[in-house]
């Protein structure tokens, strides 16, 4: 299989210069050598999008796939799993549509850790509505509903995500494909839920490119996936109120195996040892 196999005939329509594009390519890299690689299989791949500018990415992937309500993709794509747990399940949502509107979602789909892997498109604004501000909107932003700019802290989705007992935690960059691809071909073979954040930077309202060349670096490759604590130092690095003088970092931050929601067979035996359980308690 080659990434071109994964082109629609749709047209795209994605800013010139949006990192949405090598977020794609790298996505269809990662598609493409699973499938080569015997790890995947292209008609039990589903994606499941929100609504935004990273919507579009079920026009662009000649795949299964669901287009969702606004902040709503996470539970739909829960469902979809549930039904048929032999599905690869992967979403697409943005900053403001999940860390907005569907943040409970995914806090519980990481808690339960469900089988899906979210793969969310960071730009840091509303870009599709022109320029809002979102949860992860840097100090001091500028956009049409604050034109006199934010003074509020922007969430740690990292730091949130591990907080939730995710049982994969990744941030990648748009600007480094190849980097971006390994990532993606992780999170996606990962057994349990998989959180995949990409630095996306859209040119019209909030161009990060030079920025986040400039004040990324990658996580160490020995370091411990299992140390829950040394991921949340990595992900405690980034200062938001001194963007200029730290660094994000970028790689896989935790990844821990454990059971996973769909897995109703264990989940069923674990019922009846917590029925066991509190049938023995004294109150």
């Amino acid at each position: 299989m080659n990434p071109i196999d994964l082109n629609t005939y749709a047209e795209n329509t994605w800013c010139p210069g949006c990192g949405n594009f090598s977020l794609l390519n790298s996505f269809k890299s990662a598609i493409s050598e699973l499938v080569n690689d015997n790890k995947l299989k292209k008609e039990e791949i589903v994606i499941v999008t929100g609504i935004g500018c990273h919507g579009k990415m079920f026009d662009y992937l000649n795949l299964n796939g669901f287009y969702a309500l606004h902040g709503r993709a996470i539970p739909t794509a829960e469902g979809i799993k549930l039904a048929n747990k032999k599905l690869n399940v992967i979403i697409f949502v943005g900053d403001g549509d999940c860390y907005g509107e569907g943040i409970e979602h995914l806090i519980f789909a990481a808690k339960r850790n469900a089988n899906i892997t979210v793969i969310v498109h960071n730009n840091q604004n509303y870009a599709l509505t022109t320029g809002q501000f979102t949860p992860t909107s840097p100090w001091g932003y500028k956009g049409k509903s604050k034109p006199q700019g934010i003074f509020e802290l922007p969430l740690n989705p990292i730091k949130l995500m591990l907080s939730s007992n995710a049982s994969f935690v990744a941030r990648g960059f748009a600007g480094d494909i190849d980097h971006l691809k390994n990532i993606f071909k992780e999170g996606i073979t990962h057994n349990g839920f998989s959180f995949i954040e990409v630095i996306q930077p859209e040119v019209t309202w909030l161009d990060t490119w030079g920025f986040y060349r400039a004040h990324t670096k990658k996580i160490p490759e020995n370091h411990d996936l299992s140390n829950q604590e040394h991921a949340m130092k990595y992900a405690n690095e980034f200062d938001y109120l001194n963007v200029e003088d730290t660094q994000m970092s970028l790689g896989i931050f935790y990844k821990k195996s454990r059971k996973d929601f769909e897995d109703l067979e264990k989940i069923k035996d674990e019922k009846q040892d917590m029925k066991k359980h509190l049938l023995n308690r004294h109150y």
